[in-house]
């Protein structure tokens, strides 16, 4: 990519965001729209800035509650689709399973979570991030697993490889694509699963308790100031597994030229 290209890819989005900003700004002073109704950005920009301290501390307790959510859903859905690939039967049994599982409402797994654990433990929104996230990694790993060209698989077994020989030369490289694109689905997904899940109960010192707490107190722009914390924690989440598929593409490339 150019810089050209570069440059461009970065403006536009900006330029659109001024706007957005700009236009929000103008039209609530133009219909003279009342804060309890909707808050101005400026107002929004002052209320996050002013609060940064507080804003910065519920976002570690939804982030450490997201990481660790995210961590254990991609480890166990990682784990799972190997099972699924290697034993084709338990995939009939177990994918409806997991569906079933993932169509549940998030406050009804929630509320039953919290009665199992304290009411201060963050344990019941760790479980809930990492069954979101399980599902996302199981269904995309599994897909790159399985779905092989078979002339990948032809080669490899005129060569007499073994099981684990193609899984570790064919359906795993084939796979890795499909965890990155899993992780920058469950990533955002995990951030918001995290403060969503403390809205049905727990300790209230995340996000989600803070935004519905500012809510009620009729303080819009302030509330408003905890969502722009959680926009900016999903994105950073994003950010991350962005980084990290470049530098495991790069690893690859670079062991491709040297195995060359």
């Amino acid at each position: 990519m150019t810089l050209v290209n570069r440059l461009r890819s970065v403006a536009v989005p900006f330029i659109f965001g001024v706007g957005f900003l700009a236009f929000w700004e103008g039209a609530v002073k133009f219909f003279h729209l009342k804060p309890y109704f909707l808050a101005p950005p400026s107002k929004i920009l002052s209320q996050f800035f002013d609060n940064a301290s507080r804003i910065w501390g519920a976002a570690s307790v939804s982030g450490m509650n997201a990481l660790v959510g995210l961590v254990a859903g991609t480890v166990f859905g990682v784990a799972m689709s190997f099972i699924l690939s290697r034993f084709r039967f338990l995939s009939s049994l177990i994918t409806p399973l997991a569906i079933a599982l993932n169509a549940i409402p998030i406050f009804v797994l929630v509320a039953v979570l919290n009665n199992m654990y304290s009411i201060t433990s963050e344990i019941p929104r760790r479980i809930m991030v990492s069954l979101v996230v399980y599902f996302i990694v199981l269904v995309n790993v599994a897909k790159g697993l399985t779905q092989v060209k078979t002339t990948h698989l032809e080669i490899m077994h005129s060569y007499a490889a073994s099981d684990i020989e193609i899984l570790r030369k064919v359906r795993v490289p084939n796979a890795v694509p499909y965890l990155f694109t899993a992780l920058k689905i469950s990533a955002p997904a995990a951030v918001i699963t995290s403060f969503v899940s403390e809205y049905f109960g727990g300790s209230q010192n995340g996000l989600g308790s803070r935004i519905t707490s500012n809510i009620a107190n009729s303080k819009n722009a302030a509330a408003w100031a905890y969502v722009l914390g959680a926009c900016l924690l999903g994105l950073a989440f994003y950010l991350v597994s962005v980084v990290l598929e470049n530098v495991a593409s790069r690893g690859a490339g670079a062991t491709n030229n040297t195995n060359k």
